[in-house]
C-alpha cells in the first residue's frame, strides 16, 4: 500500500513540475512531501510503512536527500495536535501531504484546500466524508481506502467460527474518530444476523482501555473484537496482554496487532 500511495505522490509531483519544464530557465526546485501521522515516529510498525514509502519513491526515481525531501510530522496519538502539524506543513509549502489515518487527512484537508493530499491507511473516505465518491472524489483529496467497514462482518463470522458458543462479544472503538462509527455500525448488523449479543466499549486512550476491559470481565464477555484505530495500534501491547490475561480470544483488523501477540486477528493490509 505505501509502493502505491508513492506512485500516486509521484504522479502528483510529475504533474506539478510540468509547467517548470516549458521554461529551461527556471532554477531546479526539490520537490517536498510532507508526511503527517496520528501515530508515533518510534512505532516500528508505523516507521517500516515509512520505509516501503521512501523504497517506493525510490523506485519512481524520488531519492530522499537528492531530488526529494520528505518532512515527517508525528501526532504520537494526540490528535489535538494534527491541525497544528497540518498546518506547519502548509507553512513550509510542501508540494503535496500524506495523511496516514482518518483525523490526519482531516486536520490536512482543513489546513489547505489547495495543496493535494495523498490518503493512506484510512478507514472509509465516503462514509466519513473526505471524498465525495471513490470513482470522482472531488476537491484535493485522493488515494486508497482500506475497505474496512465492509470487512467487519466478514471479521465477526470469523470469530463465530473460532468461538462457536460465543454469545456476547466486546468491541472496543473510539467515538472520538469518525471512522470508527461506519464500523460500528456494520459490527451492530453481523452481531444480529449472528443471534450474538454485542457490547460496545468506548476508548480513547491507554486508561480508558484498561477501563473497557474491566467493563469486559464484569459483563462477562466471550470474546473481543478491536475496530480499526490509531490509537490502537499505537496500544496493541497493552490490548494485546489485557486480552491473555483474561483468556479472550480477540480479533482485529491490522497485522501489528497480532504481531504484538494478539490470539486471532484478520489482516486487511
Amino acid at each position: 500500500m505505501s509502493r502505491c500511495n508513492a506512485f500516486i505522490v509521484a504522479l502528483a509531483l510529475g504533474m506539478l513540475a510540468a509547467p517548470l519544464a516549458a521554461d529551461a530557465q527556471q532554477p531546479v526546485k526539490v520537490p517536498r512531501v510532507g508526511y503527517l501521522s496520528a501515530s508515533s515516529p518510534f512505532d516500528p510498525a508505523r516507521q517500516r510503512r515509512l520505509g516501503a514509502f521512501r523504497q517506493g519513491l525510490r523506485e519512481l526515481g524520488y531519492v530522499e536527500g537528492q531530488n526529494i525531501a520528505i518532512e515527517s510530522r508525528w501526532a504520537e496519538d494526540k490528535y489535538d495536535r494534527l491541525p497544528a502539524l497540518a498546518a506547519d506543513l502548509v507553512r513550509l509549502k510542501v508540494d503535496v501531504i500524506v495523511g496516514v489515518g482518518e483525523q490526519a487527512i482531516r486536520a490536512a484537508q482543513q489546513a489547505t484546500r489547495t495543496i493535494p493530499i495523498v490518503i493512506a491507511a484510512i478507514v472509509d473516505p465516503v462514509a466519513t466524508g473526505l471524498v465525495a465518491s471513490l470513482a470522482r472524489p472531488g476537491g484535493n483529496v485522493t488515494g486508497l481506502s482500506l475497505m474496512v467497514p465492509e470487512l467487519v462482518g466478514k471479521q465477526f463470522e470469523l470469530l463465530k467460527e473460532v468461538v462457536p458458543k460465543v454469545s456476547r462479544v466486546a468491541l472496543l472503538w473510539n467515538p472520538a474518530n469518525p471512522a470508527g462509527a461506519p464500523q460500528l455500525r456494520e459490527a451492530e448488523g453481523a452481531a444480529r444476523a449472528l443471534a450474538v449479543r454485542l457490547q460496545p466499549l468506548e476508548a480513547r486512550g491507554p486508561k480508558e482501555i484498561d477501563s473497557a476491559f474491566a467493563a469486559m470481565t464484569r459483563e462477562r464477555a466471550g470474546a473481543l473484537m478491536v475496530l480499526v484505530e490509531a490509537i490502537f495500534v499505537g496500544q496493541r501491547t497493552q490490548i494485546a496482554e489485557l486480552a491473555a490475561k483474561r483468556r479472550l480470544p480477540a480479533i482485529y483488523g491490522l497485522r501489528e496487532h497480532a504481531e504484538a501477540g494478539g490470539l486471532t486477528h484478520m489482516c486487511t493490509i
